[in-house]
């Protein structure tokens, strides 16, 4: 479904702040996968997501979707074939139009757009019947503004958006990160059944160890822009939290190692 080929992602280039974000990085993923990404802070995690997106201009290697080279094309076109939830619940949906204005809006994702009428009947139907499985009262307020919505409430309702059409691939970037407890199972309880209703591939981004072995059918590790570990559906069964937690602190240390005896 979706593979990335040796693909490296350079931020500031040929200047002192010079970053390798992503450093010849290869991972698949296969059809109906869902796979949780774990790592520390400037592993490389969002940017992976966001050169799968196409918001990350990519320096070297392809990136494959449905055997298609996607490398090239911009994030708009990419947008009929990816759904995306983000971390911040403020950055997918806007503030100022309703509910059902918003999922109009992501109804027509990759659709060339016309000045016919975005919210019709049957669209509004379609709409109540969607909200309404995520079973937290959104089907009674169609109209209401998004700015009225709590953080999960929003985070709900983007996921529905990024779903509306299914998508190939949908990309969850620690998209339970900025709410409360309360809320993260909330929506984490939706995410894995939307997920299993429409049989999707997912790749999940999560600082939450526990939520990356919980949830999924496989976790990956990365570290300083690569894959330092991968784990199926057998081990995970077997790992704890501070399992990994331990597996990140060896791989730190062999990099530390291999450092000091190259220099």
């Amino acid at each position: 479904m979706l593979e990335l080929q040796n693909v490296s992602v350079i931020f500031n280039k040929g200047t002192i702040t010079e970053t390798l974000a992503l450093d010849d990085l290869s991972v698949e993923v296969k059809s109906g996968d869902y796979v949780t990404v774990i790592g520390s802070n400037g592993a490389g995690k969002t940017t992976m997501i966001e050169a799968v997106a196409g918001t990350v201009s990519v320096h070297s290697g392809r990136i494959m979707l449905l055997g298609r080279d996607v490398t090239k094309l911009p994030d708009y076109v990419r947008a009929s074939h990816i759904g995306r939830v983000f971390q911040n619940p403020l950055a997918g949906t806007s503030p100022l139009m309703s509910i059902e204005e918003n999922l109009a809006l992501a109804s027509l994702r990759g659709n060339r757009h016309t000045l016919r009428l975005g919210v019709t009947g049957s669209r509004r139907s379609r709409f109540r019947d969607v909200l309404s499985e995520l079973g937290i009262g959104l089907e009674d307020r169609l109209s209401d503004p998004v700015s009225w919505l709590s953080g999960g409430q929003r985070q709900c309702l983007t996921l529905a958006m990024a779903t509306l059409q299914k998508p190939d691939v949908l990309l969850l970037d620690e998209h339970t990160a900025a709410l409360d407890p309360k809320n993260q199972e909330l929506v984490m309880k939706i995410t894995d059944r939307v997920i299993a209703e429409h049989n999707l591939t997912v790749v999940m981004v999560t600082h939450n160890m526990a939520q990356a072995l919980k949830h999924g059918n496989r976790t990956v590790m990365m570290h300083q822009g690569r894959i330092a570990a991968s784990f199926g559906p057998e081990e995970k069964k077997t790992l704890t939290p501070e399992h990994l937690i331990a597996r990140f602190h060896d791989i730190r240390s062999a990099v530390f190692t291999d450092r000091a005896l190259l220099a």
